[in-house]
C-alpha cells in the first residue's frame, strides 16, 4: 500500500520522531511505499519524491505557536475568535494534505500523535476533516493524550476545553487506533468503549550497539571519567519527571570517589532551568561535584547513544512518571544492568513484568537493601555481564523489531 505519514517533525530524538522511523523501516519492510508530510526534517536526508516539507505542521510554527499560547498560555477574554482561526487555519491545512493525497496517490493515513495530543491544533482538526472528505482508512499512532499532562491542556475557556475533547483523540469510525501502552488501551476501552492496539516501544535487536569500539575508545575519558574509575550511566533528558535526583543519591550513599555518574542529555527542556538547579544546588550540598558530569556536549558529537553505553558499567532510570520508558530498552539492547523506580503508570504492567533482571526500587526510595544490591551489581563485572546477556534476550523476544513487524502487519489490513 501507498501509506501516508503526518507528523509534525521527524528526525529529531523525541519519541515520536524515534519511533516513526522504526515503524517506517519496518513499514518498507512488509513491501509498502511510504510518504511523509511533516514540518520539519531534522537531521534527515530528504527523498522529494516522498518527502513533503509542509513548515505549517511544525511546532514552532506561527500556527502552532499561536494556537497553545491563545488556548492554554494567555487566552484572550473572548475564545471565539481563536476558535475561528484554528477552523481556518485548518481548512489551509486541510487543502494542503487533500493535495498530497491526490498527488502520491496515498491509501491510508498514518497520524503520529498529531491526532492524539493537541499540540498543534489546527494539525489535528485539519487531519480529521482530512478524513472525513476522502474517506481513506486511517492508523493514528497515539503516545500521549492532553488529559495525562495536568494543567498544560487545560484552557481557562470550557469552549476551548470542548474543542480540544471534540477533536483529540480522532474519534470517527473505524479509525484504528495504536497505543504504546496497557494504559492507553484501558484508558480508550474505559473513555471511549473502543478497542486500541498496544504496539509497544522497539529497539533494533539485530544491530551492534552499546560495543566498544576505536571511535568511543575515549569517551569518558573525554567526559572526565578516568581509566580506573567507574561510570553510571544516566541516559536522559534533564527533566522533573526522570529522577536524576535519586541517581544522584545513589551516588552519594554508596560513598566512593572512582565512582562518577554522567547525565547525558540537555535541559532545553526544564522550563528556566529550575529542575536542574535544584540538581547543582545538591550537588553542592553532598559535596559531589567530582563526582557528577553533565556531558550533553560531548554526547552531541557522537553519531549516536551507542558511544555513550560502550564503556559504562550500569544505568540509571528513577523516573516517576513516562509514557514509556525507551532509555529502559536501549540499556537492555546495550546489554547493561538497569537500576529502575517503578514508574507509572507503564512500568510494573508493560515492562517490568516480563521477568527482566534489574533492581527496582518504589516511589523513589533507596532503601539499604536496594543500594546494596546495586553494590554487588556495580562491583561485580562478571555479574554485569551475565545480567546484561540475559536481559537482551528477553528484551528481544518482547521488544524487537520482529514484534512490530507482527503488529504492523495486522494493522495495515484494510
Amino acid at each position: 500500500m501507498r501509506i501516508g505519514i503526518i507528523i509534525g517533525r521527524i528526525g529529531g530524538v523525541d519519541g515520536v520522531a524515534l519511533e516513526t522511523e522504526k515503524w517506517i523501516d519496518v513499514l518498507k519492510k512488509l513491501g509498502h511505499e511510504v510518504f511523509i508530510m511533516s514540518g520539519e526534517f531534522e537531521s534527515w536526508e530528504m527523498d522529494y519524491e516522498h518527502d513533503y516539507l509542509f513548515p505549517a505542521l511544525s511546532f514552532f510554527s506561527v500556527e502552532a505557536e499561536w494556537g497553545q499560547r491563545k488556548a492554554f498560555y494567555e487566552p484572550d477574554k473572548d475564545p471565539y475568535p481563536l476558535l475561528d482561526h484554528v477552523e481556518d487555519a485548518s481548512n489551509m491545512i486541510h487543502q494542503a494534505m487533500e493535495a498530497w493525497v491526490l498527488e502520491k496517490r496515498i491509501e491510508v493515513i498514518l497520524s503520529e500523535n498529531a491526532s492524539a495530543l493537541p499540540c498543534h491544533l489546527s494539525m489535528g482538526v485539519a487531519i480529521k476533516k482530512l478524513i472525513k472528505s476522502t474517506g481513506l482508512p486511517v492508523v493514528t499512532h497515539d503516545h500521549d493524550f492532553h488529559w495525562e499532562r495536568g494543567q498544560r491542556y487545560v484552557s481557562v475557556h470550557p469552549e476551548v476545553n470542548k474543542y480540544v475533547d471534540e477533536n483529540f483523540p480522532l474519534l470517527l469510525p473505524d479509525v484504528k487506533h495504536a497505543v504504546i501502552n496497557t494504559f492507553g488501551v484501558e484508558t480508550f476501552k474505559n473513555r471511549f468503549d473502543i478497542d486500541a492496539t498496544l504496539v509497544p516501544n522497539v529497539m533494533d535487536f539485530n544491530r551492534v550497539y552499546g560495543v566498544p569500539t576505536p571511535e568511543n575508545e575515549f569517551f569518558l575519558r573525554d567526559v572526565g571519567v578516568l581509566e580506573d574509575e567507574i561510570a553510571l550511566l544516566q541516559v536522559t533528558r534533564i527533566v522533573r519527571r526522570k529522577g536524576i535526583e535519586t541517581a544522584i543519591s545513589l551516588i552519594d550513599q554508596l560513598n566512593d570517589k572512582k565512582l562518577k555518574l554522567v547525565i547525558t542529555g540537555n535541559n532545553n527542556d526544564d522550563e528556566n532551568k529550575e529542575y536542574y538547579n535544584e540538581l547543582i544546588d545538591q550537588i553542592h550540598d553532598l559535596n559531589l561535584s567530582s563526582q557528577v558530569i553533565f556531558a550533553a556536549h560531548k554526547v552531541l558529537d557522537h553519531k549516536d547513544l551507542s558511544d555513550v553505553y560502550a564503556h559504562g558499567r550500569a544505568a540509571t532510570y528513577f523516573s516517576t512518571y513516562e509514557g514509556f520508558g525507551n532509555a529502559f530498552v536501549e540499556t537492555v539492547l546495550a546489554k547493561k544492568p538497569i537500576f529502575v523506580n517503578d514508574y507509572k503508570p507503564v512500568y510494573s504492567q508493560d515492562i517490568g513484568n516480563k521477568g527482566f533482571e534489574t533492581v527496582m526500587i518504589t516511589d523513589s526510595n533507596l532503601t539499604p537493601e536496594s543500594v546494596q544490591q546495586m553494590s554487588d551489581i556495580i562491583y561485580n563485572p562478571k555479574r554485569c555481564l551475565e545480567i546484561g546477556e540475559y536481559n537482551f534476550n528477553i528484551g528481544k523476544k518482547h521488544f524487537s523489531y520482529e514484534v512490530l513487524e507482527e503488529k504492523l502487519s495486522q494493522l495495515f489490513k484494510f
